[in-house]
């Protein structure tokens, strides 16, 4: 279903990605790591070239890694290694790899527009987006923003959503989120 609605639109969305249990397990996991300050702000840029603009991106992440041993990173990473070999299977698409890290956006913070490719680096190949929030509502903002041919698409942060989109494709951003919004954000890679 994901990848019929990435066909068919160039983003596609799902809501049950994830199990409630294990959306759950990733959110707490998440609490935890901010509770013991082991959240760091994101940047922009790799490298030499990485930057840290508050004024441009606001959110604290956490590198995912099975060396951390967490039951509930490994069980979405095994999540995604079935789908990265159902793509390969079905689509051809030659993903030999990943990267994805918690996003924790707290109140007032956002990002704004921009594409999920570095420049000297065309590895990324697919985004893909869950959502660890729970019971989201509109008010609280913080939807994810895409660019398409046909104008904008806005997608609410409902907990358990995947949002799955070509990386060097479609530009997009996160709108202010009023509450706390959590997120597993990651690239799907070539090369």
């Amino acid at each position: 279903m994901l990848i019929n609605r990435y066909i068919d639109s160039k983003v596609g969305m799902v809501d049950s990605f994830l199990t409630p249990e294990l959306t759950a397990s990733l959110r707490e996991n998440v609490v935890r790591l901010f509770d013991q300050n082991e959240l760091h702000p994101a940047g922009v840029g790799n490298g030499a070239k990485l930057y840290r603009d508050p004024t441009n991106r606001g959110d604290q992440i956490f590198w995912l890694d099975r060396k951390h041993k967490s039951p509930a990173e490994n069980a979405f990473l095994d999540i995604v290694d079935s789908f990265v070999k159902f793509l390969n299977s079905t689509c051809y698409a030659g993903i030999t790899g990943y990267e994805f890290h918690y996003a924790l956006y707290d109140t007032g913070t956002f990002y704004r527009r921009h594409i999920d490719q570095f420049r000297t680096d065309k590895g990324r190949e697919f985004t893909i987006i869950v959502y660890l929030n729970e019971n989201w509502k509109d008010e609280n903002g913080g939807e994810l923003c895409i660019y398409t041919d046909d104008g904008e698409m806005r997608i609410n942060p409902k907990g358990g959503r995947c949002v799955f989109f070509k990386s060097s494709e479609l530009e997009h951003e996160v709108l202010l989120s009023r509450a706390p919004r959590m997120s597993l954000t990651g690239w799907l890679k070539k090369g």
